[in-house]
């Protein structure tokens, strides 16, 4: 998915729609996972991550029947977007995918911390391609998982000190209602 300029709002609107009904295959005035799976690409023309696709449709799927609608279409266009050009920005070397210096670039501008170590863990959970490096798709999973994460944490983190306390089954509960 590619975005051609800026346009007026009824022109967007055109625009969107000629996206949207190219995607809905069945014509069913509906987004489903495997269409919108199909319309993604990584710029490598490898099948966009099925996880990465489910948590989009998970975030944009505001009536929760599993589809995005022409009204849900428009927000999940500009997510995805963003995302394309955070991306190229921190794709340095226009390789395509993010290295390891390169993510670290990206998440230390998004303001985490975190130490070389966490970062070597962090490109082999989400490097579905062996080549010590982290898709588009891959990527756009990473930080929505770190952000749902962290956003986890804070809500144990009366103060504000990068700590928790918490018990085994408050844990679990913190993990098992987790929608990353």
């Amino acid at each position: 998915m590619t975005y051609y300029g800026h346009q007026q709002p009824q022109q967007n609107q055109q625009f969107l729609w000629g996206i949207f009904q190219r995607v809905d295959k069945d014509h069913s005035g509906a987004i489903s996972a495997q269409e919108l799976q199909e319309a993604l690409k990584n710029g490598s023309w490898t099948p966009f991550n099925p996880e990465t696709v489910r948590l989009m449709i998970g975030m944009f799927d505001r009536d929760r029947n599993g589809t995005i609608s022409f009204q849900e279409f428009g927000a999940l266009w500009k997510y995805v977007q963003d995302w394309q050009t955070t991306f190229k920005s921190y794709d340095r070397d226009n390789s395509g995918a993010i290295d390891k210096n390169e993510l670290k670039a990206a998440l230390t501008s998004f303001g985490y911390r975190l130490s070389d170590k966490f970062y070597d863990l962090l490109v082999r959970k989400f490097d579905r391609s062996g080549r010590g490096v982290i898709a588009f798709d891959d990527f756009i999973q990473c930080c929505v998982v770190i952000q749902t994460l962290t956003s986890s944490f804070q809500a144990y983190d009366t103060n504000r000190n990068g700590w928790i306390q918490i018990g085994y089954e408050q844990f679990l509960t913190l993990v098992f209602s987790l929608r990353a």
